[in-house]
């Protein structure tokens, strides 16, 4: 799980409601940033990638190795990032792309198989004990807002991950390959139909979308430690999230995010144990009153 909110010893005071309020922050942006590389794969792809929660655990793991290396931080993101992405490309050309007409349950079974095999791999190379990844000296410590003290890397988080949100804005809605992209959530047949060539735009939406999991994966480490299994759960999440926000929606994955990242922060502060029941229970509202989500589009049924 990314960035599980801590419990204070005075539950109910303002000071602990505001710190869990914070928390939830960087908890809504990481999952908004992964469900985003979720929503732009499925919404374009129809692909239900059960292996992205895997490609958010490589890219702690990638990122970690690169920090043993070097010992910077920046790079250890860099690596991590261009890795997953990499592995994103070459697992589109040389397995979905076969599976693109097939039901959805083969996709399903595919993606979860390359999932485990994923988590194995890093097992085997890793081991299964937790490791960590430093902050970087620029935003360790803990910083003072006035009303309380708080990580100074959790807030780095924020604006980091936000950056990383505005340039894949960027990307989806202010270039030609985002035009593309959009239009083949809207209907992949026509995009087709006027000569682009669909599979080559697959690959990189794919890529993109392993990177954006990736870059959150390494971004967390020095918040949460990394351990072969950190995927399973950060991949329920992402799922809840983009049915929250809308398949197929940008903007939806982002709204899902944060409300995700309140709801478990926030209810976490009174039992842990009713986070998660308490996301899907939202999760269930939200599909009563809006089956596509709250900014779902009509691409996807």
């Amino acid at each position: 799980m990314v960035a599980t909110p801590e419990l204070g010893t005075d539950l109910l005071s303002w000071a602990n409601f505001i710190s869990q309020m914070f928390n939830g922050l960087v908890l809504g942006v990481l999952l908004a940033l992964i469900s985003s590389g979720l929503t732009i794969i499925y919404g374009t792809l129809g692909v239900l990638n059960l292996a992205h929660g895997a490609m958010f655990m490589l890219g702690g793991y990638a990122g970690y190795a690169a920090y043993q290396a070097t010992g910077s931080y920046t790079i250890a993101v860099i690596a991590g990032t261009l890795f997953v992405g990499i592995v994103g490309i070459v697992m589109e050309r040389g397995i979905i792309r076969h599976f693109y007409s097939r039901p959805q349950e083969d996709q399903i079974l595919v993606t979860f198989g390359v999932g485990i095999v994923f988590v194995e791999l890093v097992r085997h190379f890793f081991g299964s004990l937790a490791l960590n990844v430093p902050a970087p000296g620029w935003a360790s410590g803990i910083t003072s807002l006035g009303f309380m003290i708080y990580p100074t890397y959790r807030l780095a988080v924020v604006g980091i991950v936000a950056i990383a949100l505005v340039v894949l804005y960027i990307v989806l809605y202010r270039t030609r390959l985002g035009l593309i992209v959009r239009a083949g959530i809207e209907d992949a047949g026509m995009v087709d139909a006027l000569g682009i060539d669909v599979y080559g735009v697959f690959m990189i939406v794919f890529g993109i979308g392993a990177m954006a999991a990736g870059f959150a994966g390494i971004v967390n480490a020095p918040v949460a430690p990394i351990t072969p299994d950190i995927g399973e759960a950060i991949l329920v999440q992402t799922f809840v999230v983009v049915v929250i926000g809308g398949v197929g929606s940008f903007p939806g994955a982002v709204l899902g995010g944060l409300i995700a990242g309140e709801i478990l922060s926030l209810t976490s502060m009174i039992n842990p144990s009713y986070s998660q029941v308490m996301l899907f229970a939202v999760m269930t509202l939200v599909l009563v009153v809006s089956p596509r989500g709250l900014l779902g589009s009509q691409g996807r049924e």
